[in-house]
């Protein structure tokens, strides 16, 4: 693992994207929105007043985009990570499949379709493509240190 500190970026976004997805921010954004609503009589529901949820509701939605956009990458990045792991550590694994995600939406669609052929193969020969366990332990490759 690398000793580098995140950027602040990273932390900002990591912290916000746990806090917004609590159910106390939902709680009081419908608070919020309750509050607004009731004040409507208190300012006559004036175009001030609609502009308030206006402009906010939009400022919180455009940075929200940004800081889930950035989050999804990073998971994104990390499953890579794992599943590309775990394709080299398997001597029966297909390696043709790390980083099988960089590949355009044509080659994407090509490798799909053999894969369910193999699949459509299997099932024809009786194989129940639900239950397939190998017949033999897969073994590890060994360790590149």
């Amino acid at each position: 693992m690398s000793d580098s500190k995140p950027s602040f970026f990273t932390t900002f976004s990591k912290a916000t994207a746990s806090v917004a997805g609590k159910p106390v921010t939902f709680i009081l954004a419908v608070a919020a929105i309750i509050l607004w609503a009731v004040t409507g009589p208190v300012f006559g529901f004036s175009d001030t007043w609609q502009l308030v949820i206006n402009t906010s509701t939009t400022i919180i939605t455009f940075l929200m985009v940004f800081l889930i956009q950035n989050t999804q990458n990073r998971d994104s990045i990390a499953v890579q990570l794992k599943l590309d792991e775990l394709i080299y550590a398997l001597k029966e694994a297909d390696n043709r499949f790390l980083n099988v995600e960089d590949l355009d939406e044509k080659e994407l669609e090509a490798r799909q379709q053999k894969m369910m052929d193999l699949a459509e193969k299997a099932k024809a020969a009786g194989v129940d493509v639900d239950d397939i366990s190998p017949a033999k332990p897969v073994k590890p490759r060994k360790k590149i240190k």
